[in-house]
């Protein structure tokens, strides 16, 4: 017998170790789970220890009535029954109002209205029928003001409420019972500034949130465009590259070796850009854009005639135009079947104009993609212009004109890209025609 009881003891024992271990894991997992919800300001629910979250936390204010109730139940009270209808009716529309107090669009419904104008007729005929104990139902009904009427009608509301429970006090009690005035009046105004507070707070949270995800969002449309863009125009180039290498392989292996070569250094170059791509600093330069054209243009047998008047542009004109002239001689490669593609800047001391003109079959049969449409919005946002289209006249042609103002209002910062200051427009680069 007793060897078994030191069994059963011995794997009570094990259990209870197990049973800690087990506790001590679980906790760890917990609150390894509530840490980050904990930094995203998700864990705690409510705004405080003073703010209530739910309408619970109301509630146990009707035992600000137990001393009515005690009065009904010893038998205190002149017809009990019509005191105990009386007790169920308040605490019936308290808890009704108080329950429609925490969802906005019940708040504001006038059944809430009538409830509370209601529960305020309860108050004062129990309290003139009865005294005593039963003036303390006015801080309730203040409590439940507070809560339900919010904005600029609270003051009138509660200035009203207050002389109410002020007058039924003095005919029951003289200015005796002014505490009952004055406590309904701060019942009504601090519950309302608390439940102000705490909704304040929850729309803060939100907010931030919401901004949070807006620049997760922001970042990755700049990620995708800078990349999509890169891409497009790298793979480009690389691919009329390798198209000439194999032409002129058979008949002349030195030129096909320099094509190749040529491949190897826009791979690398691509390579440079999309590192500075992912680290949000990559500026773009007209004047390197410019080149990069007048060679993938001249690889795709295209013969590029650059022009460039004027006085030298600032760092954020300079690169806006030169996302427009990577677009432009992207789209000329891929869709024009030009022979010449025309490149024209022209700056003047408030204003600079880009002209992009081809001799190709101007609109091609591919829908419109986003590269142009991206481009007219970052222009627009740096106070300029893009307008693209077939040329007009009897000749075929598509031409491409920017305006931009030298002076950047927006002193050189992305509006769509905060983080990334030096590098205004980041135009996303799908096929534009």
């Amino acid at each position: 017998m007793e060897r078994g009881t030191g069994v059963k003891i011995q794997d009570w024992r094990r259990n209870r170790e197990a049973w800690k271990a087990d506790w001590a894991v679980r906790g760890a997992g917990w609150r390894a789970r509530e840490k980050p919800r904990t930094a995203r300001g998700e864990a705690d629910r409510g705004c405080g220890p003073m703010a209530p979250s739910n309408p619970f936390a109301l509630l146990p204010w009707l035992l600000l009535g137990m001393g009515a109730i005690s009065n009904v139940i010893k038998g205190e009270t002149p017809n009990p029954w019509i005191g105990a209808l009386g007790l169920l009716l308040f605490n019936s529309l308290y808890v009704t109002l108080v329950f429609r107090a925490f969802d906005r669009r019940a708040r504001e419904a006038a059944g809430t209205r009538w409830c509370l104008a209601a529960l305020g007729a309860v108050t004062c005929a129990l309290a003139l029928a009865y005294g005593g104990n039963w003036l303390l139902f006015f801080p309730l009904w203040g409590l439940a003001t507070g809560a339900v009427v919010r904005g600029r009608m609270l003051g009138p509301v509660m200035f009203v409420v207050t002389a109410l429970a002020g007058a039924v006090a003095g005919l029951d009690e003289g200015w005796d019972t002014l505490g009952i005035a004055y406590g309904t009046l701060v019942s009504g105004m601090v519950t309302a500034a608390i439940l102000a507070l705490s909704e304040t707070v929850k729309e803060l949270r939100e907010t931030r949130q919401e901004l949070a995800r807006a620049a997760v969002d922001q970042e990755r449309l700049r990620f995708s465009r800078d990349l999509h863009d890169l891409l497009g125009h790298t793979l480009s180039v690389i691919v009329v590259k390798s198209e000439a290498a194999r032409r002129v392989a058979p008949r002349d292996m030195d030129a096909a070796l320099g094509q190749i070569a040529d491949i190897e250094a826009v791979g690398r170059q691509a390579l440079t850009e999309i590192r500075e791509a992912v680290t949000g600093y990559r500026e773009t330069s007209l004047a390197a854009e410019l080149d990069r054209a007048r060679g993938a243009l001249t690889a795709a047998g295209i013969e590029p005639v650059v022009r460039q008047s004027g006085p030298p542009l600032p760092p954020q004109a300079a690169a806006l135009l030169g996302w427009v002239v990577r677009e432009g001689a992207t789209n000329a490669i891929r869709h024009s079947g030009a022979s010449t593609c025309e490149i024209e800047v022209r700056s003047a001391a408030e204003r600079v104009r880009l002209v992009i003109t081809d001799n190709g079959n101007g609109v091609g049969s591919t829908p419109p993609g986003s590269g142009l449409t991206g481009l007219t919005e970052r222009l627009a946002a740096a106070g300029g212009t893009l307008v693209g289209g077939p040329v007009p006249g009897p000749g075929r042609g598509f031409r491409v004109t920017a305006e931009l103002p030298v002076e950047n209002p927006e002193n050189g910062k992305d509006p769509q890209n905060p983080r990334n200051p030096r590098n205004p427009a980041d135009p996303e680069n799908e096929e534009s025609r």
